[in-house]
């Protein structure tokens, strides 16, 4: 059996199933679960093949595997690294070694490293649900989904700092703060069945003495992944007497994100279609609302705002981020259901 193969044998699609349903076990990170569940499905191959019992392809879902079978680390390095830079065995071993640490893997040795899945009784390991759970799209509550969504909006600043600064804690706060003060650009999508939200956005009109910072580095703009108690840009209001309704310009996508199990093309187009609705909304509150800007924070962002029209116009010289923009005409235009029916959700789904 061929590591190189077992994608053929098991969808990326179907692995993705499964490494939703292991993530967040104690211990257990998005990166661990994908190495385990790639090693779960050579064994499961190997066993058979060598049991003479000939594997029907694909697999529809995977099996604990009767008894232990053997793996070298340069094999384990060939599942988990196939698709980055080469993996060295020696970091392959040490990725087993967690795995065997949690108690997901048992070992034996008779000259050969053996390996068998342990039984995980906690896991569902059923097929997706036919009817998936129903999603709408919502108006962002600060009582009861402030929380959550900083929860998952923070992994994005953290995966671009490598630190802790974007604390939930702070997020939270801050989103509860502009919803204070300006809520029509705070939507949500909602799982009926649970109430949860399990995506986000947020449309921030700005103060036209903030626009200037549209055409400096946007790493000074990225308050809700910074330190600083200072926020660049004063969000627009019309019940602000001190703001000229007629004189704010700009908007920024300060926050667009879908949960990753939740990323699918019914629920993107849906979500950008309400963007489209909501800009409509915020024009009534300023009519000369023209200007739509966003932050590319993740290399999974840029495909999507590419394809709704929004354009480079300013790189950072610290950080991998640039400001992106189109006009709030052009985006409002768009036949969503053709942009997002061009995009691929079979790798990571992209955001912006």
């Amino acid at each position: 059996m061929n590591p190189e193969f077992i994608d053929q044998w098991f969808s990326i699609e179907q692995q993705r199933n499964y490494i939703s349903m292991l993530t967040g076990r104690v211990g257990l990170t998005r990166r661990r679960a994908e190495c385990f569940v790639r090693l779960w499905i050579y064994l499961l191959l190997k066993h058979q093949q060598e049991s003479g019992s000939r594997p029907k392809q694909p697999l529809t879902q995977l099996d604990i595997p009767d008894g232990f079978v053997a793996c070298t680390h340069r094999e384990a390095a060939e599942l988990f690294y196939e698709d980055k830079d080469r993996g060295s065995d020696r970091a392959a071993g040490m990725m087993i070694d967690k795995l065997l640490a949690l108690g997901l893997l048992e070992k034996q040795f008779d000259g050969n490293c053996l390996y068998q899945i342990r039984s995980l009784p906690s896991l569902s390991l059923s097929q997706p649900p036919e009817q998936p759970a129903k999603i709408i799209v919502d108006a962002f509550n600060p009582r009861t989904d402030a929380v959550p969504v900083a929860s998952f909006l923070a992994r994005n600043y953290n995966w671009m700092n490598n630190n802790t600064t974007a604390i939930p804690h702070k997020i939270t706060k801050l989103l509860r703060q502009w919803a204070d003060q300006y809520p029509v650009g705070m939507r949500v999508l909602r799982c009926c069945e649970t109430f949860h939200p399990v995506g986000f956005y947020l449309l921030y009109p700005t103060l036209p003495e903030c626009e200037v910072n549209f055409f400096l580095p946007p790493s000074r703009s990225l308050h809700l992944g910074s330190a600083s108690d200072i926020d660049p840009l004063t969000i627009a209001t019309p019940k602000n007497p001190d703001c000229d309704r007629d004189s704010v310009t700009s908007v920024l996508v300060r926050s667009w994100m879908i949960d990753s199990p939740y990323r699918n093309w019914e629920n993107v187009c849906m979500f950008l279609q309400d963007v489209q609705n909501t800009l409509g909304r915020m024009q009534d509150d300023f009519p000369n609302l023209c200007d739509f800007y966003s932050i590319v924070i993740h290399p999974q962002y840029e495909k999507l705002a590419v394809s709704l029209g929004f354009q480079k116009i300013g790189i950072d010289p610290k950080l991998s981020v640039y400001w992106m923009y189109t006009a709030v005409e052009h985006f409002s235009s768009l036949d969503m259901e053709e942009v997002v029916s061009k995009l691929e959700f079979a790798s990571p789904s992209p955001e912006f």
